[in-house]
């Protein structure tokens, strides 16, 4: 099972670390990753491998709120079945 992370805010050093730290922390492998900073805006995507982490996914979701409250960003944890049956519609 596939899950789409989503990061977005103003830029600050360790966004990146924080994130993948706790992911790795949590076995959640992360399969593709891309990021940009416009204009000191902090916007990245994250495909991860959530077949078998360390929580459940609703753990992992609260987590990462709390971490981007942390870090001043906003982080969203969803199934990537989402965004199929939101293409299919």
């Amino acid at each position: 099972m596939k899950g789409i992370i989503t990061v977005l805010g103003k830029d600050k050093v360790g966004i990146i670390a924080k994130v993948c730290t706790y992911l790795a922390e949590h076995n959640v492998n992360i399969l593709d990753i891309s990021q940009t900073i416009i204009q000191g805006y902090f916007n990245m995507m994250m495909i991860v491998d959530i077949s078998e982490p360390a929580k459940s996914f609703e753990m992992l979701v609260e987590d990462l709120q709390d971490i981007g409250r942390t870090l001043g960003v906003e982080i969203k944890l969803q199934h990537e079945d989402i965004f199929n049956i939101m293409h299919r519609i």
